[in-house]
């Protein structure tokens, strides 16, 4: 009797991690649902998941410590077959120009940088056959700008690792990522200045959650697609 399929989503509580849950959920994948500091709404999520008829599991780590990402993914082994990690977690932080003491250096990096790949590491380990590894990352990585400096180094560290993998991990796991672009209001801000951002942006509009966990739901099809990283940004930095 074969074993349910399991998609591990890392800060899968909030925002566009808990949209790609949700959808995940919907396709038939039991979630082995990250969260740090998020427990409220981890189990909301949970809930919502169990409400869909799906099966979670609340996995708490805080992944800027090293040894608790292959703990994750013994703990998700528990749930079925090890199919699909969604690195999506990640701190942006506002303080983080040439300007401020770059104290926040290693937070970022630990958990931006280091967890994805120690995750990878670990996935990979259990052997997974036709396996996918999908990183969020930023859109605006390939235009450069002196703001959110460290953050822009740990993305643009994942935007490397996500093709380096992609060689190294083939043929059993195709590693893709998905860059995002204006999808969520930014910490603090209004939903005006979001509203405005679109007046920059192509086709003039903004993004949501749900196209993020659309475009996850596309590369799981994929048969023939590894090493990509595709823009959710609606045409902003072309």
């Amino acid at each position: 009797m074969s074993q349910q399929k399991v998609a591990i989503v890392t800060g899968g509580a909030i925002r566009v991690g808990r949209a790609i849950s949700l959808e995940l959920a919907k396709q038939g994948y039991a979630i082995a649902l990250h969260y740090n500091h998020s427990a409220d709404k981890a189990q909301k999520t949970a809930n919502e998941i169990k409400a869909l008829g799906g099966s979670v599991k609340l996995i708490q780590a805080d992944l800027s410590n090293p040894d608790t990402c292959a703990e994750i993914i013994s703990q998700a082994s528990e749930l079925g077959d090890l199919t699909v990690l969604i690195n999506s977690a990640a701190i942006f932080p506002e303080q983080d120009t040439m300007a401020d003491d770059l104290s926040h250096w290693e937070q970022v990096m630990n958990l931006n940088l280091r967890a994805p790949l120690l995750l990878s590491q670990a996935f990979a380990a259990s052997k997974p056959q036709q396996a996918h590894i999908i990183n969020i990352l930023d859109a605006r990585i390939n235009h450069p700008a002196g703001d959110h400096i460290v953050y822009r180094l740990s993305k643009a560290g994942l935007w490397h690792l996500t093709e380096s993998l992609a060689r190294e991990l083939a043929p059993d796991i195709q590693v893709n990522g998905l860059a995002l672009g204006a999808i969520l209001p930014p910490q603090g801000a209004d939903e005006d200045h979001f509203t405005r951002m679109a007046e920059q942006i192509p086709l003039k509009r903004t993004g949501n959650p749900q196209a993020i966990a659309d475009g996850v739901s596309f590369l799981l099809k994929q048969s023939f697609i590894t090493g990509t990283v595709m823009p959710v940004d609606g045409g902003e930095f072309l």
